[in-house]
């Protein structure tokens, strides 16, 4: 190993070493659950084998019940974690615990904002997520929310409905996905908790479906992948028999399909079973985006261009790394409405390619356009970095190493 890799392996190893002893588990069995030799795990823990298959790093992540994600998580730099975004969380996690934003004897106003203004900023809010502006929007989350319950407090009848819907489209997704793309998946379990409760009040079915769906969302993120399928599907029974409503009931049904998918992919690796299931959901999310075309219903981006990038992200999370290159070829990235898909297109071909030989260079420059369409989700994003670490010394293209090295230095990764 380089010295890069030497370091990596140090981290990573302290990592699933720490988790496995939390939960109890001897390394006879994490073996035995992971399918991975004793020796070969006790070089991982030492720092004296690299974990970079994609194999062997989810087997190991999946016998810990952590995602992939999280295992590659290692402490990052501070010039990478105290982001304006980080800061602002101590104030959402006040208001996500009911407690006011601000001491009694405030100056701020406390006169209830302007409904139409209250839905501007709500719109404005969910663009600066999906253009993965996170600082930006992280801090002007805690007045919103703040905001958003003083009018829906003070309001009745329909302007109350009105505003309990936008609450709830401020729940998710810019504040519950921004907290989990943050790496705070227990604050953003009480985001969608609390868009749930909102949700109740206003007795709409095909809502109570979309709080079903984001979910089984933070739970795929908090490694139960049963439980998210299970939300998944008991949402995707309860939004059919709405499905007249038009296309945004369509597009969440093809949105609960993709999540479905997804747990049932992270299913699969720990079982070796599921593959027509994985198949079979996203041949029917296809259908549906089919009919709605590129939609960006419930603040989400659902149409042919985001199930394509779930064939690219599923094949390569199972270490299909040709199918998602081939998968890849199929989606034109600018058809993808937003910086933070393209981000994960790239991101998701980039860790395809570095798995392929002599493909380094292609690697590289998937990285760079992840970088450049969502630099702050790309910055701080575990599998990323890991691609951009694997690569470092790899690349035999000058001019690759080079972009390749700034990039590093930019998510302050040692080069």
């Amino acid at each position: 190993m380089n010295g890069t890799d030497g370091a990596r392996a140090a981290v990573i190893g302290r990592a699933v070493k720490s988790r496995r002893l939390r939960q109890g588990m001897s390394l006879r069995a994490l073996a035995d659950l992971s399918g991975l030799s004793v020796g070969y795990l006790s070089k991982v823990e030492n720092g004296q084998r690299l974990l970079n298959r994609t194999s062997h790093i989810t087997a190991v992540a999946d016998a810990l019940r952590v995602t992939p994600s999280e295992l590659l998580t290692w402490s990052l730099p501070v010039s990478v974690r105290a982001g304006a975004a980080h800061e602002a969380v101590p104030a959402i996690r006040l208001l996500l615990m009911g407690l006011p934003l601000d001491p009694p004897g405030s100056d701020r106003p406390t006169d209830p904002v302007p409904e139409v203004m209250l839905a501007g900023r709500v719109r404005e809010a969910n663009r600066l997520y999906h253009a993965a502006a996170y600082d930006e929007l992280a801090a002007g989350l805690p007045v919103l929310l703040d905001d958003l319950q003083q009018a829906a407090a003070d309001a009745t009848g329909p302007a109350r409905e009105r505003l309990l819907r936008l609450l709830a489209d401020t729940y998710h997704p810019a504040c519950a996905l921004l907290l989990k793309a943050l790496g705070y998946v227990d604050l953003a379990w009480m985001a969608v908790t609390r868009a749930a409760g909102v949700i109740a009040a206003l007795d709409d079915p095909v809502r109570t479906a979309s709080s079903g769906f984001f979910h089984a969302h933070i739970l795929l993120a908090a490694g139960s992948p049963d439980q998210a399928l299970a939300r998944a599907q008991l949402s995707a029974d309860q939004l059919q028999p709405h499905l007249g409503r038009g296309p945004a009931a369509q597009a969440l049904l093809g949105e609960l399909h993709l999540i479905s998918s997804s747990a049932l992919t992270q299913l699969g690796r720990r079982t070796g079973r599921g593959a027509d299931d994985v198949l079979a959901h996203l041949a029917e999310a296809e259908r549906l985006a089919a009919g709605t075309g590129e939609s960006t219903a419930w603040h989400l981006n659902f149409g042919p261009a985001n199930v394509g990038i779930h064939h690219v992200s599923l094949n390569a999370a199972l270490g299909l790394h040709p199918e998602a290159v081939e998968a890849g070829q199929r989606v034109q990235p600018e058809q993808v409405a937003t910086a933070g898909r393209r981000a994960v297109l790239h991101a998701d071909l980039a860790r395809s390619y570095a798995h392929l030989p002599r493909h380094h260079d292609q690697a590289v420059q998937h990285l760079l356009s992840a970088e450049t369409a969502a630099p702050q989700r790309i910055h701080a994003d575990a599998v990323a970095r890991d691609t951009a670490a694997h690569l470092l010394g790899r690349s035999r293209d000058a001019a690759a190493r080079r972009a390749l090295t700034g990039l590093a230095r930019r998510m302050s990764l040692t080069v």
